[in-house]
Formats: C-alpha cells, sequence, structure tokens
C-alpha cells in the first residue's frame, strides 16, 4: 500500500468518499455503518502519508467524533500542520473548517486534551498569510477571545483549573501571531481583548509559561495608541505586572516584555507615569531590577567565539536590552512634574544611572549609555532640595566629557543637553572653563543643525552670567558663529534666536564700543536685529495656522523685548 500510486488512489477514494457521504446526508452522527467506516479510516492513518491523513482527518471530523477519537484526530491534524513540508496542501484544503468546529462546539472540560492539539494545529495554520486571513474572516478571533472567557470563568479551586494552562499557552501563542495583522487587531480591539488578557495574567501568574505568552501578546499590541489606552484603563495592570516582575526577576524573557510594556504605557500618557509611581514599592522594584540585570551584564562574557575563533558579540546583549528598556521607563516616568520631582531626589535612580555612564562606553552599548545620559538630563531639570545629580553633578561633568569626546552624534548632544541644565550652578560653569569645554560648544555652532545649535547655545548663555568668563566668546571666532546662527535659523526658529540675542546681550553688558565688543561681525548683526524686529518677518516662518499664532506670541513676548535692547545698546555705542 505504500506506493505514491497507490497513496494517489486512495486519496482521490477519499474525495469521493466525503462527497458521496455529503450528498447523501450521512456525515455526522446518522450514518448506520459509521462506526466501521470510522475503524476502516483509522486503518489507513497508520500508512503514514500526510496528504492521505489529511483527507482522512477532514472525513473523521466531519463525522462528528468524541472522546479518544477525538482526541486521536486532533493530534493527527497537529502533525499535519506542524510539519512545514505541508504548508501547500493544508493552505489548499479545507481543514481549517473543520477544527474551528471543533473549537466552538466542544465541552471545554471533557475534551481539554483535544481542544491543545486544535489550537495548536491552528496556530501553525495561524503561520500562513492566506490562512490567517481566511481564519479571521471567518470569525476566529472572537471564537478564540470567547474560548478565552470560558477559561477565566473556571476558578483555581476546580479540578479543570490547571489542565486548561496548555490550551492557554497554545491560544495566546495564536493569539501573538494574529496581533501581526491588522485586520485581525481590529477584531481584537472590537471584542476587549485586553480586559481578557490582563484578568487571565492575573488568574495564571504562577503558571510561567502562560505569563510569557500573554505579555507577548500584550507586549506587542501595546506598541499601537487604542490598545495602550485600554490596557492604561486596566485599574489593576501596574500592581500585576510588578508582582510579576518581582516574583519573576531573572526570567529574562518575561521581564523584557513586561518592562517594554510599561514603557510603552509611560510614553505619552501622564496619568500612566502618576499611577504606575504610586503603585507600592514601584521605583524600589526597578531599582532592583536593575542591580539584578547591572550585574549580569558586568559577569557576562565580552563575546563569544566561533570554531575559527572570530569572536562575535550579541548587540546589545540581553543583559543590556533589560537595562535599555529599564531606563527608558524612568525616563518616560521623570517627565511627569511631581513623578520627576520625586526621582531627583531618589538617590540610588541617580547611583545606577551614574554607574552605568561609568562602565559602559559609547561604542559598547550606544542605545543604553544615551538612554542613561538622557534620563540624567530629565532629573537635572528639576532644581529641587537634595537633588541626586545636584550632589553628584561634577563627576557626572567628568563622565560627560568622555561623551563629548566621543565620535557618536547622538550621544554628544545628549552631553550637551545635560550641560545646559548642569551649568546653572557655578562650579560646573568653572569646570566648563577649566576644561575648555566652551571651545566645544562655540565648534558645535556650525553644525547648522538646531538639535545640535540649541543645547549647545544655552550652555554658552549660561556662561556669560559671569562676568569674568565673558570674554571666552571673542575666542575660536564664537561672536561670528552666534551671528551665523542667527542668519541661518532667525524666523524659522524664534526660540533658538532668543537664546543668542539673550547670549548677546549678557555679553555686552560692560562694553565700551560697539567695535570693540562685536569686531567685524557688528554690521551685520544690526542689519540681522533691524530685519528680525520687523513686524511682517516672523509671519512668513510656518503655512499652518496654529503655529503662526504660537510664533507669533513667542516672538511678541520672548524674541522682541531682548532683540529691542541688543539693537539700542549697539547702535548706542556705534560711531
Amino acid at each position: 500500500l505504500q506506493g505514491e500510486d497507490n497513496i494517489e488512489h486512495l486519496c482521490l477514494a477519499c474525495t469521493n468518499l466525503y462527497q458521496a457521504l455529503d450528498e447523501g446526508n450521512m456525515l455526522g452522527k446518522r450514518f448506520k455503518r459509521r462506526n466501521v467506516l470510522l475503524k476502516t479510516l483509522y486503518k489507513l492513518v497508520d500508512i503514514d502519508s500526510d496528504p492521505l491523513s489529511l483527507k482522512l482527518a477532514k472525513i473523521i471530523l466531519a463525522m462528528k467524533v468524541d472522546g479518544k477519537n477525538l482526541l486521536s484526530v486532533c493530534k493527527l491534524a497537529f502533525k499535519i500542520c506542524r510539519n512545514k513540508e505541508n504548508d501547500f496542501i493544508v493552505q489548499n484544503d479545507t481543514l481549517l473548517d473543520y477544527l474551528l468546529q471543533v473549537l466552538w462546539n466542544e465541552d471545554l472540560q471533557t475534551n481539554n486534551e483535544a481542544l491543545v492539539y486544535c489550537m495548536a494545529a491552528l496556530k501553525f495554520m495561524s503561520e500562513k498569510d492566506r490562512l490567517l486571513y481566511k481564519m479571521v474572516s471567518k470569525g476566529a478571533v472572537e471564537m478564540f477571545l470567547e474560548l478565552m472567557k470560558q477559561i477565566n470563568n473556571i476558578k483555581e479551586h476546580d479540578t479543570y483549573f490547571y489542565k486548561l494552562g496548555h490550551l492557554l499557552v497554545q491560544l495566546t501563542a495564536t493569539l501573538r501571531v494574529l496581533a501581526d495583522c491588522a485586520l485581525a487587531r481590529r477584531r481584537l480591539s472590537d471584542s476587549g481583548a485586553i480586559a481578557e488578557l490582563c484578568v487571565a495574567l492575573e488568574q495564571r501568574s504562577s503558571d510561567k509559561d502562560v505569563c510569557i505568552c500573554i505579555v507577548r501578546v500584550l507586549s506587542k499590541l501595546s506598541t499601537y495608541n487604542d490598545f495602550c489606552a485600554a490596557l492604561a484603563d486596566c485599574s489593576r495592570c501596574y500592581i500585576l505586572f510588578l508582582a510579576l516582575l518581582n516574583k519573576y526577576q531573572k526570567q529574562q524573557d518575561l521581564v523584557i516584555h513586561i518592562i517594554f510594556i510599561l514603557g510603552n504605557l509611560t510614553a505619552k500618557n501622564d496619568q500612566s507615569r502618576e499611577q504606575f509611581f504610586q503603585e507600592k514599592e514601584s521605583v524600589n522594584t526597578l531599582i532592583s531590577l536593575f542591580q539584578t540585570y547591572y550585574e549580569l551584564d558586568l559577569n557576562a562574557p565580552t563575546g563569544h567565539h566561533d570554531r575559527k575563533g572570530n569572536k562575535h558579540l550579541k548587540y546589545p546583549s540581553e543583559a543590556e536590552d533589560v537595562l535599555i528598556k529599564l531606563i527608558r521607563v524612568l525616563a518616560n516616568l521623570s517627565i511627569h512634574p511631581r513623578v520627576g520631582a520625586a526621582l531627583a531626589v531618589a538617590h540610588p535612580v541617580t547611583g545606577l544611572l551614574v554607574t552605568v555612564l561609568e562602565y559602559k562606553s559609547v561604542d559598547a552599548c550606544e542605545e543604553l549609555v544615551i538612554n542613561a545620559a538622557t534620563t540624567i538630563n530629565n532629573l537635572s531639570y528639576y532644581q529641587v532640595k537634595n537633588s541626586a545629580v545636584q550632589d553628584k553633578k561634577l563627576h557626572i561633568a567628568e563622565l560627560l566629557l568622555k561623551l563629548l569626546m566621543s565620535d557618536n552624534m547622538d550621544a554628544v548632544v545628549e552631553a550637551v543637553r545635560v550641560f545646559g541644565n548642569l551649568s546653572q550652578h557655578h562650579e560646573i560653569r568653572d569646570f566648563i572653563m577649566q576644561k575648555k569645554i566652551y571651545k566645544f560648544m562655540i565648534a558645535l555652532l556650525d553644525s547648522k543643525n538646531r538639535e545640535v545649535c540649541f543645547p549647545a547655545c544655552g550652555v554658552l548663555l549660561n556662561l556669560t552670567v559671569d562676568e569674568n568668563k565673558r570674554a571666552f566668546l571673542m575666542e575660536d571666532g564664537g561672536i561670528g558663529k552666534l551671528v551665523d546662527c542667527l542668519q541661518d535659523f532667525g524666523p524659522a526658529d524664534w526660540q533658538l534666536s532668543c537664546l543668542i540675542c539673550k547670549t548677546l546681550w549678557n555679553y555686552s553688558e560692560s562694553m565700551t564700543s560697539a567695535a570693540s565688543c562685536f569686531g567685524g561681525d557688528t554690521n551685520t548683526l544690526l542689519m540681522l536685529l533691524t530685519a528680525l524686529l520687523d513686524e511682517e518677518v516672523e509671519l512668513e516662518c510656518s503655512l499652518d495656522r496654529d503655529i503662526k499664532d504660537c510664533q507669533r506670541v513667542y516672538w511678541e513676548r520672548e524674541f522682541k523685548p531682548v532683540a529691542e535692547k541688543l539693537l539700542d545698546r549697539i547702535q548706542s555705542h556705534h560711531s
């Protein structure tokens, strides 16, 4: 019976048999010789040919079998779908319909094991685009969530509770595949998937495998705004995530997904930042995780060698990845004024961020170092009593110097931003002069890039507060570069133009003549200020009505007063 021809004949015979049973209205349990037929079909399964088994499985499922027969046919369907070589025959057949019927009709408690295999087969099917769309259009998403609801209704003291864990693993693994498909996501959203997933996560918190599958789904869905909002509305989600982080601290794949979700929840939503922060032990949990993964990273090998002895680095390493995402959560939290002010005085938080800058170079892990600098920058914004950043400001300045000297422009800009906040303190201004960092800030004005010029100019402005430091602007063509910036950005950026004018205003406070103060740049500066103070000029900057109104207010309130004062001062000292 094993020959290819024989198999082909048998497949054809199965197709004919199925048609005859269907036309004779003998599918299901109505057929008198049903038992004899089923025995024969199960014997043919032993031939072990997947194309034939597929035909047999369809007939057996169409006969509405139950009990052991149902379990064995679901195992058969799973075996067929699992084998990638069968993709073509599975995609061009209707096995999907029968498996969905099993899922919809069979009793959860009596046929739990059969449903596990049925769901596992559907998971493999969902990985094929053609079947995925077919599945969604046949209402599979709604079926899966209905099944999850039924599982969620079975409580822990019930004898079936633990048995259903395997089914939940297959079900949520399938939902993770569906989460990549826009059509399926719409159905998930309409069916309230987030709330059910949170219920399941809470009930199954002691089942690590189920938890990992659920957080993978939530992690994917939380990258979309509507799902993120739905998750934020589940008031217990923060308590739940914190409990799981404490319970499975060293379970890296679970931790990384939860931290990623928390990063998404706190990225744009001030209420989420506050809610998370107010949960008991929330920051301590993050600190404890930080400690764990920092130590793991310190003790990790710096790379592995292949057979030829070549060294390979996985970038970033798993421990680094957790730290990157952890710091992102801290950076997000620190944007909220009350939370940020509280974090600024939490010495362990700043301590860990400083540790990152001490032990990691930008080349070793760019994202980790830049995220740490960003968070220090956010925290340095808060001028509060007992601020940990202010306490460590000189040590932080030393570490930032390393970043300034790197070839990485993103790292440079982040370091300049922190110097912008820290240079409000005279010790840091002295440090900047002593280490000649101001020369670097002047050089950055040539970048023609607003993201670089703005923070660099902020540092220069702070330096001109000290009368004894102002002469530095004469070095390295500092004045000329500021005037060039004013010319380049002008009406397109009133904030930056305002910073430049304030810097020049401080610098020229005790001037005796325009020529000795501004040298060859005097006339250009006079012309520029006159042009920028023209009532009509600020209207050219943007076509967007709201932006235009906003810019006009800024021009009127911020730029105009300082530019007028500067223009008057230059004109009165200009011969």
